[in-house]
């Protein structure tokens, strides 16, 4: 299989993501980190695409058919860190003469033609239901073999206000754990986040005091030097990308993942690459990088910007 582009850092594949993933060797990575299409939200104008599924189950089931992949190509103990949004069923209307795809560059009518395109989507729940994509796929990775290690939130924190008035509007989204094995690779030092040492306690083996000065007897954890776990719930905000590929995630998001899945040397792969976000992030950080994308137009994006931001010297 010949590259799209390789040098000494960076691999990147032109295709399908599970047809490439089917060509490379197993247990060849150490990291995943990728945000597929979501569900029936973009239109990327390729045959084939993942997310334009006819039902929430046909998207499931293709999803963890390139997940199955992804198992074959992940080391032993390596980690899969899988960013998924969610989706709203709306009512069935009209038919499939509106979904022009040489009118993508146009955003306002892609939002119109996204929204049509749902419209004719055969849900199996009535109209208005959040579909629960992210734990249905969740489920079904489970059920093929993957252990789900934490659900974690991303918290938007700038998230774009919805015009809705019968809902809350949406300011976070899923972002999955999952490994192959009990034991994996995880260096939790290498994300800790700095802690408020006022009242804290370093008493006693295990790390507990329950006379709290101020607080009336709750208990305190003695501290750790490194900082504390960030915990499940990560407040960034999205960051913009002056490109055409519109559905990218924040840089901090997938280096935060890769810092605690891998080490330098190591091997991170995005079957989803876009943009090249995930390959930034590997690159910033020492690791070597393997994207495939399905859109020919996304890898010369991520050629001319993401990917030419600087690489750190490898071992």
């Amino acid at each position: 299989m010949t590259p799209y582009y390789a040098d000494d850092h960076i691999t990147l594949h032109h295709g399908d993501a599970a047809t490439v993933l089917a060509q490379l060797e197993p247990a060849s990575v150490q990291c995943v980190v990728t945000s597929p299409p979501y569900y029936g939200l973009r239109d990327y104008g390729v045959d084939g695409q993942l997310g334009s599924e006819d039902s929430p189950a046909a998207f499931v089931a293709g999803l963890v058919d390139v997940i199955r992949e992804v198992h074959r190509v992940l080391a032993d103990d390596g980690t899969l860190w899988l960013n998924l949004g969610d989706s709203y069923s709306t009512k069935q209307r009209g038919s499939d003469n509106g979904w022009d795809k040489s009118r993508l560059s146009n955003p306002g009518r892609v939002q119109k033609m996204q929204r049509a395109a749902m419209r004719r989507r055969d849900f199996d729940r009535p109209e208005k239901n959040l579909l629960g994509i992210p734990w249905r796929v969740a489920f079904a990775l489970q059920d093929d073999g993957w252990i789900l290690r934490n659900e974690i939130i991303w918290h938007k924190t700038n998230a774009m206000p919805e015009s809705v008035t019968d809902r809350l509007s949406g300011r976070h989204e899923h972002l999955f754990l999952l490994t192959k094995s009990a034991s994996y690779e995880f260096d939790l030092d290498a994300i800790r986040e700095p802690q408020d040492t006022r009242g804290a306690r370093h008493e006693g083996r295990s790390g507990y005091r329950d006379d709290h000065p101020s607080k009336g007897g709750y208990a305190t954890r003695a501290l750790h030097p490194g900082g504390r776990n960030p915990g499940d719930v990560w407040a960034i905000p999205t960051t913009p990308f002056p490109g055409s590929h519109f559905a990218t995630f924040p840089l901090e998001l997938p280096e935060r993942c890769i810092q605690a899945g891998s080490a330098a040397g190591d091997v991170v792969l995005d079957p989803f690459s876009g943009s090249g976000t995930t390959g930034l992030a590997a690159t910033r950080h020492g690791r070597r990088y393997v994207g495939i994308e399905l859109k020919q137009e996304y890898l010369d994006l991520s050629l001319r910007t993401r990917l030419q931001q600087g690489v750190l010297d490898l071992p």
